[in-house]
């Protein structure tokens, strides 16, 4: 960015009391029923420690580790259509502040130009330049040429700060611009480490069903034998082999359920479909350093939404202190100088082709004001809907740090349990294989611990996958992930 810009558009500390102006006042406050509201949108209650420092997001490079995310990352935000789109809006809100600037500065142009005219001998020109002598004994030409070179001068004072007020409301919205493209990529990066994660559950989901497809096929040929030594029943014969392509059948599932993901990832990545790299095998072992949330106010300073909203909202004050401006007089300086002659030979001679002038407009809007009036109004509405938006998304950030937060402490112990079932299925299936062996079970129990051992995997591998996706969705949550 710019650091003109954005010194120009720096962003003011936010209190909680914030005082800003709204609907037909320019320099009134908050009203108390809204104040309240502000009040409350960031609660203590969500951060579980008394930690007052603010904690910053570390960087997404740091936080996500594995060599194969990275370079996906570092692709979307090359590649991604959105995130170059939202780019060309930032660069539209840096010409707009530089459009802008020029303004409330004085306008010099320069003009030269060549020309004749004839006017008709009877009127008042024509009848002038016959009574008339250039010089003593020399009339004037027919047709009369005219030579100008000469420099222009034109200034609105903005006496009334509507310019400068404009102004820096266009660099708080190019400020604005570039937070929403910061928010956009958190997002970016997320979903990339949400979809990437869901890629490796879902090849551990699907080994999972393989080997249960293994273990029922060798199930599913003993009892066959058995069934020829007539040790079993048709029906059991018949239940496994159901089973079996029950299973079978829920493995092209899955096997569609990641053809889909990793199409997701090369949109985001901004690429045709192709096969995304990704470690699999290491799931089980996925871990992250889970940031701490810190202050309620650190959220101020991390989320880029926030700050987009906040920027938003006070190049809107301005915008009714230039509204407001439009209904003052407004001072314009006008001036020139130059030479002008009916000869290019005596163009350049000074005195006699010298010429200049100075002139000063003040205009001020009396009747029919319906177009300043509506300006105004819409500008006071457009402050009101900034603010309310600012409201919002405080809260909306507050809820989504602390549902994340409770969320990653729930699924830490959900996936403990989930572990500890895993472990008693296993070994509740290796006990009924043993008492089928021994013809002290019946073939439907060893079948629906092997059901129940199966869901159980799978229930394990959808555990670990969402505790990743909380841990990511708390990570973004507190502004991490644009670094």
């Amino acid at each position: 960015m710019n650091p003109h810009i954005l010194a120009t558009g720096k962003r003011a500390p936010v209190s909680v009391g914030l005082c800003i102006a709204l609907a037909l006042t320019v320099t009134s406050c908050v009203p108390p029923v809204v104040q309240r509201s502000v009040d409350r949108s960031v609660p203590q209650r969500y951060s579980p420690t008394d930690d007052t420092a603010a904690t910053a997001p570390v960087p997404w490079r740091d936080y996500y580790r594995d060599s194969n995310l990275v370079a996906l990352i570092d692709s979307a935000l090359v590649h991604n259509q959105e995130l170059n789109i939202v780019l060309q809006e930032v660069e539209i809100a840096s010409n707009e502040v530089l459009a802008r600037s020029g303004e409330y500065l004085p306008f010099v142009n320069l003009r030269a130009g060549a020309g004749a005219e004839k006017p008709g001998r009877f009127t008042r020109n024509g009848a002038v330049e016959e009574q008339l002598e250039v010089e003593p004994g020399r009339k004037f030409p027919s047709p009369l040429p005219d030579f100008l070179v000469s420099a222009t001068v034109s200034w609105e004072v903005d006496v009334w700060n509507r310019l400068r007020s404009a102004t820096k409301a266009a660099a708080l919205r190019y400020a604005a611009a570039g937070e929403g493209a910061r928010f956009l990529v958190t997002n970016l990066v997320a979903e990339l480490a949400s979809s990437y994660y869901e890629l490796m559950a879902l090849d551990n989901l699907l080994s999972a069903i393989d080997a249960n497809i293994v273990v029922l096929t060798n199930a599913l040929a003993t009892l066959e034998q058995q069934k020829q030594s007539a040790r079993t029943t048709e029906l059991a014969v018949r239940r496994f082999e159901a089973e079996v392509k029950k299973n079978e059948s829920h493995r092209f599932e899955i096997a569609q359920r990641i053809v889909e993901v990793e199409n997701r990832v090369n949109v985001l990545v901004g690429r045709f479909p192709q096969r995304v790299p990704r470690a699999s095998s290491m799931f089980a072992d996925v871990s992250m350093n889970i940031p701490r949330p810190g202050s309620p106010t650190s959220l101020l300073e991390h989320r880029p939404d926030i700050r987009r909203a906040e920027q938003t909202m006070q190049a809107a004050e301005l915008d009714v202190v230039s509204a407001k401006a439009r209904f003052y007089p407004s001072l314009a300086l006008m001036g020139g100088i130059g030479y002008q002659a009916i000869n290019a030979q005596l163009l350049l001679t000074t005195p006699e082709s010298l010429m200049f002038g100075l002139a000063g407009e003040l205009l001020m809007p009396v009747l029919n004001r319906r177009a300043i009036v509506a300006g105004y109004n819409t500008a006071n509405a457009a402050q009101t809907q900034a603010m309310l938006n600012y409201e919002r998304t405080l809260r909306t950030s507050v809820a989504e740090v602390s549902n994340a937060q409770a969320k990653v402490a729930n699924l830490a112990q959900a996936y403990t349990r989930k572990q500890q079932q895993v472990e008693a299925m296993k070994k509740s299936v290796e006990a009924a294989q043993t008492l089928f062996s021994a013809a002290r079970a019946d073939y439907l129990e060893v079948l629906m611990t092997q059901r129940d051992a199966l869901e159980a995997s799978m229930e394990l591998i959808e555990t670990k996958v969402e505790q990743i996706r909380a841990s990511i969705e708390l990570y973004r949550a507190l502004g991490g992930g644009w670094q």
